[in-house]
């Protein structure tokens, strides 16, 4: 008999007597994501959290449980059927084990059932949804980043405290823009404010006139732009070009770097909004910025910076137990600590919600600004909880009342 042939039952049965080594050598990391790659939310996250993904990799070491870690991604060209059916297909052919998900709340919605029905993480990062971990919850889901909650506390709230008592809210018409005026609406009308009206403008609109129309009509002090990315931008644009601005106080109620990089800061000065994360924040923050500016040309939003932080607290998880098998690898996520780059206080809660501490942000005046992406002064730090309330309070039919 052969060497060859002698080792192959030896290795045989070694594996057979340790499962734990024969999952390591049976297990592959395969993490995907679906995103809007080239829609308006393609600066938010896109091309560039891929390389975010590919940093994480790398400091990873490029493998885990002794095989290399891979790669896919897709563009879900903002519609839920287009992320539901690549998600099952990578599910089915490609041995997919975690799930990145990117902009766009209605996606997240579609894509959450098939992480439940595969048995494969998700995590949902930059769906502002907070209904992913509230009554759209699931044992597979988990909710990085950010959510309608915490902006709401922490933008409305502020601009409220400030004396902007009556709104009008100019609104993305899909489940995002939903959830956001209604999370905003709940903080305005439970601190004495009221909302006057509103008006829906689909995803991808070009020509804001008419909306920001009726907006100046409503006699509000404040006009809610519950909507992100491109969208954001064009809109707050054409209120500045319109005067609207000089007679009601804008509210950036989901507002990216990228964005004010794009409208400027003569325009964006003085707008509040709430952060998940800044690259000017901390030593670890300013090393990561660095590092991804170098790669990208751009400094991070708070969701790329949230990709990378996503996959990296996935592979210590997997690294942790040994194995890919997504029930060993979520309790182990539910058990540990986000300390890193991107949080120093992150839990992973039985919702699935990953709560942190959020930033309020004032947008700099072109004077205030030092160095080009120097665009926030900080307001207010809020706890997980004030951000994104209690445990107790999760709408989540997992979490026991």
């Amino acid at each position: 008999m052969t060497i060859g042939k002698w080792l192959a039952p030896i290795a045989a049965a070694l594996l057979i007597a340790s499962p734990q080594l024969a999952s390591a050598a049976s297990d592959k990391v395969v993490i995907g994501d679906i995103d809007d790659m080239s829609g308006p939310y393609a600066d938010v996250i896109g091309p560039r959290a891929v390389e975010g993904v590919k940093m994480a990799i790398a400091d990873f070491g490029g493998s885990v449980l002794g095989q290399p870690i891979e790669l896919i991604t897709a563009d879900h060209q903002n519609k839920p059927d287009i992320g539901a059916s690549k998600f099952k297909e990578w599910a089915d052919t490609k041995g997919l084990t975690m799930l990145l998900g990117g902009s766009n709340t209605g996606v997240s919605l579609a894509m959450a059932p098939v992480a439940k029905d595969r048995r494969i993480p998700f995590f949902a990062i930059g769906a502002a949804g907070a209904s992913l971990s509230g009554k759209d919850c699931n044992a597979y889901m988990i909710h990085y980043a950010y959510d309608t909650t915490a902006l709401a506390n922490g933008t409305a709230r502020t601009i409220l405290d400030q004396g902007g008592k009556t709104w009008f809210f100019l609104t993305a018409d899909y489940a995002f823009g939903t959830q956001l005026q209604a999370a905003a609406t709940k903080v305005v009308e439970a601190g004495g404010g009221k909302v006057v009206g509103s008006v829906r403008a689909p995803l991808g609109t070009s020509d804001f006139s008419s909306y920001l129309l009726q907006a100046q009509g409503s006699g509000a002090q404040v006009v809610g732009l519950a909507n992100a990315g491109a969208d954001f931008s064009n809109s707050l644009k054409a209120a500045h070009e319109f005067g609207l601005t000089n007679t009601m106080k804008p509210a950036a109620l989901l507002a990216f770097i990228t964005d004010i990089h794009a409208i400027g800061l003569e325009t964006a000065q003085g707008l509040y909004l709430t952060a998940a994360w800044y690259w000017d924040l901390n030593d670890k923050s300013r090393a990561f910025g660095k590092r991804f500016f170098d790669k990208t040309g751009a400094m991070p939003t708070y969701n790329q910076a949230g990709y990378y932080s996503a996959t990296m607290t996935y592979l210590n998880a997997v690294k942790a137990v040994g194995t890919t098998d997504p029930d060993k690898v979520m309790e182990q996520l539910h058990k540990s600590k986000v300390d890193d780059m991107f949080t120093s206080d992150g839990v992973i809660r039985p919702d699935g919600l990953m709560e942190h501490s959020m930033f309020v942000m004032q947008v700099k005046t072109p004077a205030e600004s030092k160095a080009p992406w120097d665009y926030y002064k900080l307001v207010k730090t809020l706890t997980g909880e004030q951000a994104y309330g209690s445990l107790a309070d999760s709408a989540c039919p997992a979490v026991k009342k």
